[in-house]
C-alpha cells in the first residue's frame, strides 16, 4: 500500500511552512469532531442520472405505515445498474484481473484531496480534457501531488445535475444516445502521467465518466485501472472543497465481484 502523507498547505490549524499532516492527523480531525463535513454525494432517486444504456434507479415501496400492532414500519426494494449516480468504478471495470469493488482496500478510499479546478476551461469547451499542464499548474501553486492523494477534477458539471440534457449532452437513452454524449473528462496522457509520475490512490470528478463524452476507446479508464487506481464519478459539491486542505472518505457498496457500485463520498475540512 502506498504511504499516505498530507497535502502541502493542508491547514489543520498548522502554518503552511510546517510539516504536512499525517494520516493520524486526519483521523483526529475526523473522529475528534474538529472538522466540517461536506457531502459530495448526489441522492439516489428517480431523477438520478445513469449512463444512457444502464438500468436506472428504482425504489419500490414495500411498506410505509402503521402495522396492526400500532407501530410505524417502512421498507423498500431498490434496483439499479452499478454505474450511475455518485458511484465507484472498480479497476475490473476495464482491466481484466484487477480489483473488484469489494477488493479495493478501504485505506485506498480515504486520503488527502488534491482538487484540480478546470471549470473555466470546461465552461469554454464542454468536452474539455484535463491535461498534464493543469496538474503542473496545481503543483506550482501547492507543491507536488502527494503519494496517497485522491485527485478530484472540478469541472463545474455538478451544477447541471439532475438535468440530463445539460449534464450528459443528450436526454436520449439507449445505444444511439452514447454518440451524443458531451461532457469534460481526463486526458489519457494525463491519466498516464498520474500513473507513471505520481502515486495517487484514486481519481474522481463531477461528470459521468473519467473519459470525456465523445470517447470511444476509454483510454483514461484503461490506464488508471491497469494500475489498480479506482475512479469516483458523478461526485457532487466539489465547489465546496478547497484545492488543498480537505480529506476525502469514499465508501462504496461492497459488492462481491462488482465492477463498481453506489458511493457515499464526503469531504472533511478543518474549521
Amino acid at each position: 500500500m502506498r504511504a499516505r502523507i498530507g497535502v502541502v498547505g493542508f491547514a489543520l490549524g498548522l502554518a503552511a511552512c510546517q510539516r504536512p499532516p499525517s494520516f493520524a492527523d486526519a483521523a483526529r480531525l475526523v473522529f475528534e469532531g474538529g472538522g466540517e463535513w461536506v457531502d459530495l454525494t448526489h441522492p439516489f432517486s428517480s431523477r438520478t442520472i445513469y449512463w444512457p444504456t444502464a438500468r436506472p434507479f428504482t425504489l419500490e415501496v414495500v411498506a410505509a405505515g402503521r402495522t396492526p400492532a400500532g407501530y410505524y414500519y417502512a421498507a423498500n426494494n431498490i434496483s439499479a445498474a452499478e454505474h450511475g449516480g455518485t458511484h465507484l468504478d472498480a479497476p475490473i471495470h476495464f482491466a481484466e484481473g484487477r480489483r473488484t469493488a469489494d477488493a479495493i482496500p478501504v485505506r485506498q478510499l480515504v486520503g488527502p484531496a488534491a482538487v484540480v479546478d478546470v471549470s473555466d476551461s470546461a465552461a469554454a469547451n464542454p468536452v474539455y480534457l484535463a491535461t498534464v499542464a493543469d496538474f503542473a499548474r496545481w503543483e506550482r501553486a501547492h507543491g507536488r501531488i502527494p503519494d496517497g492523494a485522491i485527485v478530484l477534477l472540478r469541472t463545474g458539471w455538478a451544477a447541471r445535475w439532475p438535468d440530463r440534457l445539460r449534464y450528459l449532452g443528450t436526454a436520449k437513452t439507449g445505444l444511439t444516445a452514447v454518440a451524443e454524449l458531451r461532457f469534460p473528462g481526463l486526458d489519457p496522457e494525463a491519466a498516464r502521467w498520474l500513473v507513471e509520475a505520481r502515486a495517487v490512490d484514486a481519481v474522481g470528478l463531477d461528470t459521468p465518466s473519467i473519459d470525456h463524452g465523445p470517447s470511444t476507446d476509454y483510454r483514461s479508464h484503461r490506464t488508471l485501472f491497469a494500475a489498480d487506481i479506482p475512479v469516483f464519478e458523478n461526485v457532487a459539491a466539489l465547489d465546496r472543497l478547497p484545492e488543498v486542505g480537505a480529506y476525502v472518505v469514499a465508501l462504496p457498496m461492497k459488492i462481491g465481484g462488482g465492477s463498481g457500485g453506489p458511493l457515499r463520498v464526503v469531504g472533511v475540512l478543518p474549521r
